[in-house]
């Protein structure tokens, strides 16, 4: 369930530039999402939205923590997608390198990641990540 809601006019949070219905919102409401990179996006925009059921739904069976996803003091504020490799229709695994920016307690960071993605029965997963600052 949504912690927060966005109006299907407003620009979706992962930074597209598309409206939040035309891009990740579709992906929230059970479409199958056509990319590793539009399941990137999907999940930050998750993460922005307090959308926990949808992360633990995206996220690979093999690598599913048991702990909670979200965490309130996490304000995200930006998402620049980096470089992708692989990941898509086609294919089976896919990377997405991405840098996330955030607020907690007033002060800002960033997280650069670079994240990998598989098809579970032909549906993109996220799978696991190798952080660096």
């Amino acid at each position: 369930m949504k912690s927060k809601t966005v109006s299907s006019g407003a620009a979706c949070p992962c930074g597209s530039g598309q409206l939040y219905a035309a891009c990740c919102g579709q992906y929230h409401d059970g479409q199958p999402v056509p990319s590793a990179e539009a399941l990137m996006r999907s999940r930050y925009s998750a993460f922005v939205l307090g959308d926990e059921g949808y992360l633990r739904q995206s996220w690979a069976a093999e690598n599913l923590p048991d702990e909670p996803l979200l965490d309130a003091a996490v304000k995200w504020l930006g998402l620049t997608i980096l470089s992708t490799e692989a990941g898509g229709e086609l294919d089976h695994t896919g990377v997405v390198t991405f840098v996330a920016r955030y607020k907690i307690n007033g002060h800002a960071g960033r997280m650069q990641e670079r994240s990998r993605f598989v098809r579970e029965r032909g549906l993109w997963r996220y799978l696991d990540e190798d952080v660096s600052d």
